[in-house]
């Protein structure tokens, strides 16, 4: 499924967040958003998620405006993982999961067996089957996120929204994750503060500063000194990662912070 971010803006409160962005997702592309904190990175998704309407243009989905759909059929097809995604109620890990599946359920009635395997496959992709009894507010950050993770893979979406999903993540969950993200086949937005996860994890790249894009394309092409510098005002060398080929960034420490 093709997502396409057609001239978004987001105007709240007399600020521009948003300001005309455009962005093409193709179908089962990984597509990443970085930028600076403040630059409109978790604004952008939000359209995309239906938690912000844009105060212009138009978020479509295969060439569907978003907006046309109802609440439940666009949570058939675009499950997220946000950065406010929590619970103030202590339900257990395998009823978190569960509720993955609200969108695709009609009523009260049970999961059906194929359901609960969906449920259990997830929670052993995210390595928490162990936890699938314990409360959810008994947990770590980073093992809350796993379990959210897994929720959103019950979803069964053709489209994936991460809002830094590797938040609170060890590296080895990391790298799981992500690996995971690459392989699912599905469209994927993904907001990342790391420029060196995104290298590895992105087909492309698109950079936000001030509520604008102003460099898309591959990490190849984006992840060069002169953006790095420009964007996030630091100094970086950009060298091949030895097995992989993809940029990675080493940076300069600096005692003089503006």
């Amino acid at each position: 499924m093709d997502l396409h971010l057609d001239g978004i803006s987001v105007d709240i409160g007399g600020a521009s967040l948003v300001r005309e962005l455009s962005l093409e997702v193709p179908g089962g592309a990984v597509v990443g958003l970085v930028g600076p904190n403040g630059s409109g990175k978790s604004t952008a998704l939000r359209c995309v998620y239906r938690a912000l309407r844009p105060s212009s243009g138009v978020v479509r989905l295969d060439g569907r405006d978003l907006s046309s759909l109802s609440l439940r059929g666009s949570a058939r097809s675009v499950a997220a993982l946000t950065q406010e995604s929590g619970s103030d109620l202590d339900f257990t890990v395998a009823e978190v999961v569960a509720m993955g599946r609200t969108p695709h359920q009609r009523g009260n009635r049970p999961l059906d067996g194929r359901e609960q395997d969906l449920c259990r496959e997830a929670m052993e992709r995210m390595d928490v089957a162990h936890l699938a009894d314990r409360g959810v507010l008994e947990l770590s950050g980073g093992e809350r996120q796993r379990v959210l993770m897994a929720r959103c893979l019950v979803q069964e979406p053709r489209v994936l929204v991460l809002d830094e999903p590797t938040n609170h993540l060890d590296v080895r969950h990391q790298i799981g994750l992500l690996s995971l993200v690459r392989r699912a086949g599905i469209t994927v937005l993904l907001v990342l503060h790391d420029l060196n996860l995104a290298s590895a994890a992105c087909d492309r790249i698109g950079v936000l500063s001030q509520g604008r894009l102003v460099a898309s394309g591959t990490p190849g092409e984006v992840l060069v000194p002169s953006m790095v510098r420009q964007v996030f005002g630091v100094e970086a060398t950009v060298v091949p990662h030895p097995l992989t080929g993809d940029p990675q960034l080493l940076y300069t420490l600096s005692s003089d912070v503006s």
